[in-house]
């Protein structure tokens, strides 16, 4: 299950990347994004692409407890139509989550050693994510999302064997087109990104801890041994 991933690129580089026209909250860098917080989430609305802020944890609008949704942070792309918690969604409700890096867990022997896997130029990108709106009881309502995962490219194969899914850039926008439903067409981007695109590498194990959401995180570890 992937489960981190940052967000450190600047609020220019934003703008030029995802077409956004209007952030309308801070945005500070992230180094240790994790299952539960708000993250960044564009939407296309009547052909313009809109950004806000989603809770890392699906709770479909049909449960009755919003608690028995948070687990839900992954979306197996394979089983898109046959979830019933992914299957309205896939049809109607795609997103698109910015990042410029993610975590995972490799093992080394008994330990487990975490990597940072990201672009060779460092450039942000977008995971491919679904979205929905719960409605408690007396009406207050909560916006929350997963994020598709796909099988893993030659980079992440010896680490994990999942990634999430990375849209190219010029796939972008049919994955936004809530307009147009193709299954095939959309099940065709979900697909491992490009590894020779790719690099990963060691970081410390204080990537281990939510509560460690610092510049620290994303340093590259010369001898994993003494992480």
């Amino acid at each position: 299950m992937y489960g981190r991933f940052t967000l450190v690129t600047n609020l220019e580089l934003w703008n030029a990347r995802f077409q956004i026209e209007v952030i309308p909250f801070e945005i500070q860098p992230r180094y240790n994004i994790a299952p539960g917080q708000l993250i960044p989430a564009i939407i296309s609305d009547q052909g313009k692409r809109r950004i806000g802020q989603l809770k890392w944890g699906l709770v479909p609008s049909w449960v009755q407890d919003e608690k028995s949704g948070y687990k839900m942070i992954n979306a197996r792309s394979e089983t898109l139509t046959e979830k019933p918690a992914f299957r309205r969604l896939f049809e109607r409700k795609r997103c698109i989550i910015p990042a410029d890096s993610f975590y995972e867990w490799m093992k080394l022997g008994k330990a487990k050693q975490p990597m940072r896997i990201m672009m060779k130029s460092g450039e942000p990108f977008a995971f491919a994510g679904l979205f929905d709106t719960w409605a408690s009881p007396i009406g207050d309502k909560l916006h929350t999302c997963t994020i598709v995962t796909t099988k893993p490219n030659d980079v992440v194969a010896d680490i994990h064997d999942r990634m999430p899914v990375i849209l190219r850039q010029e796939d972008e926008g049919i994955w936004l087109d809530r307009e147009k439903f193709d299954s095939d067409l959309l099940q065709s981007l979900l697909v491992p990104y490009d590894s020779d695109m790719m690099r990963a590498y060691p970081v410390s194990t204080m990537v281990g801890s939510p509560k460690n959401d610092l510049p620290e995180c994303i340093q590259e570890i010369v001898n994993p041994s003494l992480c």
